[in-house]
């Protein structure tokens, strides 16, 4: 299987089609990684600036930090395991093949995990400033 062609054609075997998915399914991961790290940095800005002072639990803005580090290190630890995929052309029997399967579900694992905590975190974030019934309409009308 070639490494950048994710192609999948009617010659391939099972193996080459399940090496494409994967390969596809971690380019997916790095997309939404790097979604989620715009998208903490707006939290992070928001909690700093907008709710600086009205969020009475000033442990979600450091929550909010964390996890942008445990992302930040998830993304390169994704991105170097895209670049070590590339070996997957020397394989040369099924066990190699086993052992890129093997790895991809441990960081599918490591994936869907990290996503869990991080919903759970931003809807933490957003039962509190709705209970709180906070306000970021414009202050100068």
């Amino acid at each position: 299987m070639e490494a950048s062609n994710t192609e999948i054609y009617n010659h391939d075997n099972d193996l080459d089609v399940t090496h494409k998915i994967n390969t596809i399914e971690l380019k997916n991961w790095i997309n939404h990684l790097q979604y989620i790290n715009k998208e903490l940095n707006n939290l992070i800005s928001l909690c700093s600036e907008e709710l600086n002072g009205k969020l009475k639990d000033e442990s979600v803005l450091d929550k909010f930090k964390k996890k942008e580090t445990e992302n930040d290190h998830l993304l390169n630890a994704f991105s170097a395991y895209m670049l070590s995929r590339e070996k997957i052309t020397e394989c040369e029997d099924t066990k190699c093949d086993m052992v890129f399967i093997t790895e991809h579900e441990s960081y599918r694992r490591s994936y869907l995990y990290h996503l869990d905590k991080y919903r759970r975190l931003k809807d933490e974030f957003f039962i509190k400033v709705q209970g709180q019934q906070l306000t970021l309409l414009n202050r100068s009308s």
